[in-house]
């Protein structure tokens, strides 16, 4: 196999683990920059969207960009999918199906705010990645001004609670490659108190976890929304005041997945690339 890890300029310590095993393993793996406009996708068997995080300020390119690099190559996760979930209003179409996600409001651009009654607030916009643009403030007029810059320059602001269990029992992130569950991580809290997101980061301070019955049950209920065949997906879950867990993000397009923290997981990962490609 040939494959394209696809990436970005700039650190990325999966891209390292998983390039070193495919080595080992017979595939021929080469790292690839998504906007390179010298890369030849036709050349590979298949394209797997990884590291492309200065995607961004850019949606509507890199959106065009897996478009074309599906029709010349099997691009993973497909271009369906980084559409629909390079913008976090998809949680709006998974809350509407029944998925217990953390309670949003939603303020698109020429809305108006009406903060709900919070004793914190997390608002940042629905495009977005790394935490970008996301504020935790107790000042509800501070998190209306916040959703109206987002809004104002064309985005939708999600003005979430902040939830305490986050800093308690931390976020969860359930790892599935090709439908299968292979590890889970707690991640460390992202936002300071009364601040602005930690520079990205997120797979610091993960600790490997066991998730209990219900968080894979609700993991495998969002997963199951999903049509498309998928390499890869993070499930990101929280529990709510009253302990119930809840969807806090999906990850389909380009989630750190650390592959250094779970042994086995670069083998399980290409397993299941090699699945796809036959089937």
């Amino acid at each position: 196999m040939k494959i394209a890890y696809v990436t970005y300029d700039g650190p990325d310590d999966d891209r390292d683990v998983m390039l070193a095993h495919w080595r080992d393993a017979g595939v021929d793996g080469a790292a690839v920059r998504w906007d390179d406009p010298a890369a030849v996708w036709e050349a590979f068997d298949a394209a797997v969207v990884r590291s492309t995080w200065d995607y961004v300020e850019r949606r509507g390119e890199f959106i065009a960009w897996a478009r074309r690099a599906s029709a010349a190559t099997r691009l993973l996760n497909p271009p369906s999918v980084i559409e629909r979930n390079t913008d976090k209003t998809y949680l709006r179409a998974l809350a509407a199906a029944g998925v217990p996600t953390v309670p949003t409001t939603w303020v698109g651009p020429g809305e108006e705010l009406r903060p709900p009654s919070f004793e914190e607030y997390v608002v940042k916009p629905a495009v977005s990645a790394g935490a970008r643009d996301t504020i935790r403030t107790s000042l509800a007029s501070e998190a209306a001004a916040h959703a109206g810059r987002i809004a104002a320059k064309g985005g939708t602001a999600m003005v979430q609670p902040y939830l305490r269990m986050v800093e308690e029992e931390g976020e969860l992130s359930l790892l599935y490659f090709g439908g299968r569950f292979s590890h889970a991580v707690r991640r460390t809290a992202m936002l300071a108190a009364h601040g602005t997101a930690r520079p990205r980061a997120d797979h610091v301070g993960a600790e490997l976890r066991t998730p209990a019955p219900d968080q894979v049950a609700l993991a495998e209920k969002v997963l199951g929304q999903i049509a498309e065949p998928l390499l890869y997906a993070r499930v990101d879950l929280v529990r709510l005041p009253d302990g119930t867990p809840a969807l806090i993000e999906l990850e389909l397009t380009e989630p750190y997945l650390y592959l250094s923290d779970a042994p086995g997981a670069p083998g399980r990962l290409t397993d299941a690339l090699r699945e796809l490609l036959r089937a």
